[in-house]
């Protein structure tokens, strides 16, 4: 966690929580280049990142690659984790979330312990799914008059 947080520091993205324990990076060679880190709220997480530093040589679709992977990664985590809704800031990677699955949510929708903090815009992910409903938090959707 700690190569992860000097990360952060080092591309001028705000430093994620203590709270945020788990990650996962990308490297080259011994070096790491890029950093995705998880903070979990009961069964909402929001994601920090993801931060990537690419050489100045380095062509700007393998940088937004590797963030890609990187939330891809924890997308895998979060689904076996059970854990419902992962949020994100956009941080200029909108084709990114979308490419997978994120929509752009209100902030209302933050779990309690989410709320407050820095950024502007959110997106969420429920599995992939397009379709968002507050209300059908929870509850098994087979039971809904729709299927019955």
């Amino acid at each position: 966690m700690a190569a992860a947080r000097a990360l952060f520091a080092f591309v001028g993205a705000g430093e994620p929580p203590a709270a945020a324990q788990e990650g996962w990076g990308a490297y080259d060679a011994e070096r790491i280049v890029g950093a995705l880190v998880i903070e979990r709220a009961s069964g909402s997480a929001m994601l920090h990142g993801p931060a990537v530093a690419a050489p100045a040589e380095a062509d700007t679709e393998s940088a937004v690659e590797a963030a890609a992977q990187l939330v891809e990664q924890a997308l895998v985590h979060a689904a076996a984790a059970k854990i419902d809704t992962v949020f994100a800031r956009p941080q200029g990677l909108d084709r990114v979330w979308v490419r997978l699955g994120f929509i752009p949510v209100p902030e209302a929708e933050l779990a309690e312990s989410f709320r407050g903090r820095p950024g502007i815009g959110l997106f969420g992910w429920r599995g992939g799914s397009a379709l968002w409903s507050a209300a059908a938090r929870g509850r098994d959707r087979r039971t809904s008059p729709a299927f019955r």
